[in-house]
């Protein structure tokens, strides 16, 4: 998707701030590659990638596994190009027998983020330091590629004199190409990530136009955006039990009409979404309606449906009905 819009609805989206990055003179040369978002489930690796690309392409809520998808965010600065590339977060149980095809489909997805790739940000919650961490960084070490550490939502520190021994304790027998304490949702401490991380990527031109900011389409993030309320909105566990497909997607002038179907496993859960008089699901797409138009730049007409499918979740044929493909 482009700032000018993608084929199923050409609206212009208005310009997003992105880190002020002035032509740095250590670094004449532009830079562009691969750069793997990499932590454990909910560090802010999405929040993170939003604020450098300026856009919001990765969808955020405060549930874990909320990414599913392995998608690219795009982030063009004068001296080079960061392709982000934004994946569920590490676990413990890949290749599991007993997992469901779901939670196969995101390892996978995950294994697959350092495929390629030039260079890695770990993403940790400042102060914290656990067995998933760990896990993540021995799996950036195995795969032989230039770590920078990314020490996440470092405003939520009220003593900031306690990240110095924090910070040493993690590096202590790590190798870091840098270490940048950092808070994604406030947008502080990104210039100089991004001036580090450009410095470990190959001299070469930008790997897709200035105005990209992702290799998904608006029809795909419009789903997204959907489903993201519905991790924001519903119980501990149905969201998990939801997916959404996008049935309609039609431009007429700047309306963009979409028409949206949240799948999900039982009767019950569709009550749920649904709401007492469908005061849930009108909820659900209004909110999703007005970053839908924030995003693509343009008036959206959205509906919602919500439909049943058992079992869909652990079953192949259906994730890939869905879109859930490598």
């Amino acid at each position: 998707m482009s700032r000018r819009g993608a084929v199923e609805a050409p609206c212009i989206a208005p310009p997003r701030p992105r880190p002020d990055n002035p032509r740095m003179s250590e670094t004449p040369s532009y830079r562009a590659g691969h750069v793997a978002v990499i932590g454990r489930p909910n560090v802010g690796k999405s929040t993170l990638i939003n604020a450098l690309v300026g856009a919001k392409v990765s969808i955020v809520s405060p549930r874990p596994q909320t990414t599913r998808h392995r998608l690219l965010g795009i982030a063009t600065f004068p001296d080079g190009q960061l392709v982000l590339v934004d994946t569920p977060g590490i676990h413990r149980d890949f290749g599991k027998a007993s997992a469901t095809a779901m939670h196969r489909f995101m390892n996978r997805a995950a294994r697959g983020a350092l495929e390629g790739v030039d260079a890695a940000l770990l993403v940790v919650q400042a102060g914290r330091w656990d067995d998933a961490d760990a896990l993540a960084y021995d799996t950036l070490a195995k795969a032989g590629l230039p770590v920078v550490l990314v020490v996440n939502q470092v405003d939520r520190v009220k003593d900031k004199a306690a990240l110095l021994p924090y910070l040493a304790e993690v590096a202590q027998g790590r190798e870091f190409a840098a270490v940048h304490p950092v808070s994604a949702l406030k947008r502080k401490g990104l210039e100089a990530l991004v001036k580090d991380v450009l410095a470990l990527l190959p001299e070469q031109e930008a790997l897709y136009p200035e105005d990209e900011i992702t290799d998904r389409s608006q029809r795909f993030l419009a789903a997204e955006l959907v489903r993201e309320q519905l991790m924001r909105q519903l119980g501990d566990e149905l969201p998990y039990a939801t997916t959404v497909e996008i049935e309609r997607f039609e431009q007429e002038g700047r309306l963009a009409r979409i028409g949206a179907v949240i799948w999900v496993e039982r009767d019950g859960q569709k009550a749920i979404v649904i709401g007492k008089g469908g005061e849930r699901l009108r909820e659900i797409g209004s909110k999703a309606r007005v970053q839908m138009e924030r995003l693509f730049g343009c008036k959206v007409f959205l509906e919602t449906w919500v439909r049943v499918r058992e079992g869909w979740s652990d079953d192949e044929a259906a994730l890939r009905a869905f879109g859930y493909t490598e």
